[in-house]
C-alpha cells in the first residue's frame, strides 16, 4: 500500500520546536532523530499513522524557517517547500516557551498561500511559562489552536481529533478505508554503506524524484528515510540510511551521528534486501564488510551495488574483472551476493539493479517441496559423501524446509549433530546452484534423529493402522508390561504377608 495514496498530514514549524518528538509520538515509535541541536532533521520523514480508525500519512519536515547553522540549510528549505505542496492538512507546531516570534509569521504566510486547512499546535505547554503566552498565537489567524506537550503526550489526542475532523471534510464517501482492509505487503530494501558513496543519489534515481538531500558533504543523511515505489506492478519500500562509519569515529563525532548510525543499523536489521553501495573509485573497505556482516547475521539478502562506475568504466573489461575479483576477495563471505555496476548520477544500469533485487526477493521466499528436497540431498551426498570423524558414516536420513526469508532447512542425520563447516558451505552452494537462492543466506539446522525402541515402533505402527502383526506386537508389549506389573505386585504382597522372611522370635524380634 503506497502511503502517498493516503491523505497527507504535514508537520511544519521552526527548527527545534518539537516536530520530530510529536512525529514519534503520533506514529508510536522513535522514527525521527530527536536532539536539542537546531536543524537535526534534514530530510522529510514519511510514515503511515491512524487515529479513530482513519489512516493517513504523516510527514515530518525539517525546520525551514528561522536561524540555523546547518551548512545544508538551503537544500533543506528547497525540499521543505516541495513537501508543503503535497499536504492535505498542516499541523503548525510552535514553541509555547518562546512565544510568537517573527519566523512563525513567515511560516504562517507560506502555508496560508498553499490553501490547505491548518491546525496550530502549541508545544511544551506543560511549562507554566508557555501557558501565559498561548493567546499570542491567535495572531497567526488559524483555528483551531491546541495546547500540547509532545514529550509527555498531553493534548495529542485532542490534536489528532482535530486532524481527523479536517480530513473528514476533505474526503467524500469514506472510501479511504478500502486499502486498509487489503494491505499490500511491501518488501523493504535498505540502501546502506559508508558515508558519501552515493546512497541518496541512488534512492532518488529509483524514485525518479529529488526525494533525498544530496550533497558532497559526508553525513548529509541523518534519519533512515523510506518511500514506496513500484517495479513491474510490484510494490516495494526503499530506505535510505545514514552512512555508517567505524564505531570509534562515530563516538568522537557526537550524539547526532551516534543516533543516525543506530537508526541505520535498525533499518538494515528490519529490511528484506540490503543493497550495499560501494564507491567504484575507492573499492571495498573493512567497514563495508562489517555492514554486510550485520546484514548476513540478521538473515537479510544482499546485493552489492558498485556506484560511480561511469568514472572508471573507461579503463576496459580487464579492469572490471580485476575489480570484481578483488571485491570478492575483500568480502569473502559474500560470494553468493550478486554484483551490479551502476551510476546513480547517470542512471546507468539502475533498471538492472532493480531486476536483480526482484530476483533476490523471489528467491528469498522460495519454498522447495519436501520430496524434491530429499531427492536432491540423496544425490549430492551420494556423489560427495559427508566427511565422518568417527567409524560410522554420517548419512542425511531426512530433510525438510522449515522456513523462508531466509530459506532454512532441517537435516536429520543418523549420528551427527553438526557437520564440518566446509561441507555445510558445500551444501549451501549446491542448494543455491540448484534452486536459485540468489543473494540470500541459507540456514542449515543439523539434528540427530532419535532412535525408536521396539515398543515405540510397534505403537507407532499400530496407531497408523498397519498389519495385525503390528497390532499383535503392540498388544503383546502392553501385556508384557501388565504381567511385569502383576509380578511386581505379587512380590509386594509376599513381602507384606511375611512369606520368604525369617521367623520372628518370642517377643517379635528376629
Amino acid at each position: 500500500m503506497s502511503h502517498r495514496s493516503l491523505p497527507a498530514v504535514v508537520l511544519v514549524g521552526r527548527p527545534n520546536v518539537g516536530k520530530s518528538t510529536l512525529f514519534n509520538r503520533i506514529v508510536g515509535r522513535r522514527r525521527a532523530i530527536v536532539n536539542e541541536t537546531a536543524g537535526t532533521t534534514r530530510d522529510q520523514i514519511e510514515q503511515p499513522a491512524h487515529w479513530r480508525n482513519v489512516a493517513f500519512s504523516l510527514t515530518d519536515t525539517a525546520g525551514m524557517f528561522g536561524q540555523s547553522e546547518d551548512p545544508l540549510q538551503k537544500l533543506v528549505v528547497e525540499h521543505g517547500h516541495r513537501a508543503l505542496q503535497t499536504a492535505d492538512v498542516f499541523v503548525f507546531v510552535v514553541d509555547g516557551r518562546e512565544g510568537l516570534v517573527p519566523a512563525d509569521l513567515e511560516i504562517a504566510s507560506a502555508i496560508r498561500s498553499a490553501g490547505r486547512p491548518v491546525i496550530v499546535a502549541i508545544n511544551k505547554t506543560d511549562d507554566r511559562r508557555a501557558r501565559a503566552g498561548a493567546l499570542d498565537f491567535y495572531e497567526l489567524g488559524f483555528e483551531p489552536i491546541v495546547e500540547i506537550s509532545a514529550e509527555h503526550g498531553q493534548g495529542t489526542g485532542d490534536l489528532l481529533d482535530e486532524v481527523i475532523d479536517k480530513l473528514a471534510k476533505l474526503q467524500k464517501g469514506g472510501d479511504q478505508h478500502e486499502e486498509e482492509d487489503h494491505p499490500v505487503v511491501e518488501p523493504r530494501i535498505a540502501v546502506a554503506g559508508r558515508p558519501n558513496v552515493g546512497k541518496s543519489s541512488l534512492v532518488n534515481r529509483i524514485l525518479r524524484e529529488e526525494r533525498m538531500l544530496v550533497s558532497e558533504m559526508a553525513g548529509t543523511t541523518r534519519d533512515a528515510i523510506d518511500a514506496p515505489f513500484q517495479w513491474h506492478k510490484r510494490q516495494f519500500r526503499i530506505v535510505d540510511t545514514a552512512g555508517i562509519r567505524k564505531p570509534g569515529r562515530v563516538a568522537r563525532s557526537g550524539p547526532v551521528e551516534a543516533v543516525s548510525v543506530l537508526t541505520a543499523r535498525r533499518a538494515v536489521a528490519d529490511a528484506d534486501v540490503v543493497v550495499l553501495v560501494i564507491d567504484a573509485t575507492l573499492g571495498a573497505a573493512d567497514q563495508d564488510g562489517a555492514i554486510a556482516g550485520e546484514a548476513e547475521r540478521a538473515g537479510r539478502s544482499l546485493v552489492i551495488a558498485v556506484n560511480k562506475w561511469d568514472l572508471v568504466k573507461g579503463q576496459g573489461q580487464e579492469f572490471s574483472e580485476k575489480f570484481d575479483d578483488k571485491l570478492r576477495f575483500d568480502l569473502k563471505f559474500l560470494e553468493y551476493a550478486p554484483i551490479v555496476h551502476i551510476s546513480a548520477l547517470t542512471g546507468e544500469r539502475t533498471p538492472r539493479l532493480l531486476e536483480v533485487i526482484d530476483n533476490v526477493m523471489q528467491g528469498r521466499q522460495r519454498k522447495i517441496p519436501t520430496p524434491e528436497l530429499n531427492k536432491f540431498f540423496a544425490g549430492v551426498t551420494a556423489s560427495h559423501p559427508i566427511p565422518s570423524p568417527g567409524r560410522t558414516a554420517i548419512r542425511i536420513l531426512y530433510a525438510a524446509q522449515v522456513g523462508i526469508s531466509p530459506p532454512t532447512f532441517a537435516l536429520f542425520t543418523n549420528v551427527a549433530s553438526d557437520l564440518h563447516f566446509s561441507y555445510e558451505r558445500f551444501l549451501k552452494n549446491q542448494l543455491r546452484e540448484k534452486f536459485g537462492f540468489l543473494g540470500t543466506p541459507i540456514r542449515l539446522q543439523i539434528r540427530k534423529r532419535k532412535r525408536k525402541t521396539e515398543r515405540d515402533k510397534a505403537q507407532s505402527e499400530w496407531a497408523r493402522g498397519k498389519t495385525p502383526a503390528a497390532k499383535s506386537s503392540a498388544y503383546s508389549t502392553k501385556n508384557d508390561r501388565r504381567t511385569s506389573g502383576n509380578d511386581r505386585g505379587s512380590k509386594s504382597n509376599d513381602r507384606r504377608s511375611g512369606k520368604g522372611q525369617r521367623t520372628r522370635g518370642k517377643h517379635g524380634k528376629r
